[in-house]
């Protein structure tokens, strides 16, 4: 299957405005979940474009300016660790991705939304893809610019913690990051009902 299937399908029954959807940061220990939502032009195509797991880093980068300035419009929705705390991750990422679908549609009206897997409750009709960012180009570019988002918060804050090494891991539980925890302890922001944090909050009672 190729990446422009299912935008394909929805412009063919005279739908111009197609939002994609995601997120990233579901898996860290620390920070907040991060969603975009992309809206492209009809009938855009680029081919270097794909699931932002499956880019690096460099190519990632590259790609965020590019979909950045052909975007019709793109939206960011970010959930801080508290709050995922207080909601769980998936409840969290689902918000991320209306807050992102809300600030998208500020500057047009989106008609339909593609989600990666994921069921909105928004105000038009939504299409959930399992592994919706490696099938739908408008997903693929959503979960670009949620990836690189999400990265260059952390490292800002690797700037002011590098004991951390939040730039290298991002806040998923490496080795090097759980070491870390357990020698300088905990900052502000990490998600306290996470296994590896509550480890370290339990010994530190």
């Amino acid at each position: 299957m190729h990446l422009y299937e299912y935008e394909e399908e929805l412009i063919s029954k005279g739908i111009k405005y197609i939002g994609g959807t995601d997120e990233a940061g579901r898996g860290p220990l620390y920070g907040p979940v991060v969603a975009a939502c992309v809206v492209l032009p009809l009938n855009y195509q680029n081919d270097e474009i794909n699931d932002s797991k499956k880019l690096t880093e460099k190519k990632r980068e590259k790609l965020f300016d590019v979909i950045k300035e052909d975007a019709l419009s793109i939206g960011i929705g970010i959930v801080d660790a508290e709050k995922i705390d207080e909601i769980n991750i998936y409840e969290a990422s689902k918000l991320a991705m209306i807050k992102a679908y809300n600030e998208a549609k500020k500057n047009l009206k989106i008609e339909h939304l593609l989600t990666d897997a994921m069921e909105l409750d928004i105000d038009i009709p939504v299409t959930k893809i399992i592994k919706g960012d490696a099938k739908s180009i408008t997903i693929a570019a959503a979960s670009i610019i949620a990836k690189v988002t999400r990265d260059r918060m952390l490292k800002e804050i690797d700037l002011k913690y590098p004991m951390y090494g939040f730039a290298k891991h991002k806040g998923y539980p490496t080795k090097a990051h759980l070491e870390a925890i357990k020698k300088y302890g905990l900052i502000d922001g990490y998600r306290k009902t996470y296994g590896p944090v509550k480890e370290v909050l339990d010994e530190s009672r």
